[in-house]
């Protein structure tokens, strides 16, 4: 008889959906931290400082539960999909070795199929065409450069926002560095997905909720708690240090954008605390968009986070 592969578990789902509590729940059902292993797949939580406003866990939750790669790097670092996928490779296979089950959980949909499908060698940057290409956004404004984008390859503008500078570029530097777009560079060249990469099988589940009206109700909720908790302090702190900008993958995660502004005296604080729950409800929506397109995804469509744990650890149960 052939042995049966171990088995990875995967939550994802739109922001403040619950996928930490699912996360969490799924360890105690599985037999608490001796016997799962949390992997984050966020691309916020990676920064070290940046805790109220991405909804890390607190320090309690993190010695109950502890989740790998939540505050690895510094705000000034920046952080691809190529390096997750190599971390939580790690992460796994370490995982496994001690007889643990690797549970990932996250909202960066770009980490999680990357890591799934593998990702290709892309060219290295180069440092003359990026400049250019900075200057050309400066000069001309993102949506212009997301428009040229759009034009030669489609595929790839449909996932990257304008204001995404970091994987804006990185697509328009791919085209004028090979003459070929980043989609027909992925397709012909595919990394090793992570079955193969791991000899793994995964269990992927989706966090959707009931309605999109309690969502976005729990979006504005969470924020306005964030405030409370001193969301604008952390901001200020990031705000006050010279290497740090406002293009940087870090301070453009929603919500920090929106207090970076205030903080710069660009909006008051009503419209900040106004554009960071419309920017947290876009995020959502966009999240959601992913899953909808997903193949092979199971959603749950719940509001408590307990069914999706239990949903989980079945699977786990079944396929063994």
């Amino acid at each position: 008889m052939t042995k049966s592969l171990k088995k990875v578990v995967i939550i994802i789902g739109p922001t403040a959906a619950g996928k930490t509590a699912a996360a969490m729940g799924a360890q105690d059902l599985l037999g608490g931290q001796s016997k799962a292993q949390l992997i984050s797949a966020d691309s916020a939580m990676i920064y070290k400082g940046m805790d109220i406003g991405t909804a890390k866990p607190t320090n309690d939750e993190l010695a109950a539960y502890p989740h790998e790669l939540v505050s690895i790097l510094d705000p000034k670092e920046i952080y691809s999909a190529a390096d997750f996928v190599r971390d939580a490779d790690i992460q796994i296979a370490d995982a496994l070795a001690k007889g643990k089950t690797p549970i990932i959980v996250g909202g960066t949909m770009l980490y999680v199929k990357c890591f799934l499908d593998g990702i290709a060698k892309l060219p290295d940057a180069d440092d003359a065409i990026r400049q250019t290409l900075v200057d050309e956004l400066h000069s001309r404004g993102g949506q212009a450069l997301h428009d040229e984008l759009a034009r030669i390859d489609p595929a790839a503008a449909a996932n990257i926002h304008p204001n995404n500078h970091q994987r804006l570029l990185r697509g328009l530097e791919v085209v004028r560095l090979t003459g070929r777009s980043m989609s027909e560079q992925w397709a012909d060249q595919a990394g090793s997905s992570a079955k193969e990469r791991l000899n793994i099988e995964t269990v992927l589940l989706g966090i959707l909720p009931t309605q999109r009206a309690l969502l976005h109700e729990r979006i504005e909720y969470r924020f306005d708690q964030m405030l409370g908790a001193g969301f604008l302090d952390e901001v200020r702190t990031l705000h006050s240090r010279s290497d740090l900008h406002e293009d940087l993958p870090s301070i453009r995660a929603v919500g920090y954008r929106q207090g970076w502004q205030f903080l710069a005296g660009e909006i008051d604080a009503q419209a900040m605390r106004d554009k960071a729950i419309v920017a947290t409800r876009q995020l959502a929506k966009r999240q959601m968009t992913w899953m909808r397109q997903w193949p092979g995804l199971e959603s749950c469509v719940t509001d408590q986070p307990e069914e999706v744990a239990k949903r989980a650890v079945e699977h786990l149960a079944f396929s063994n």
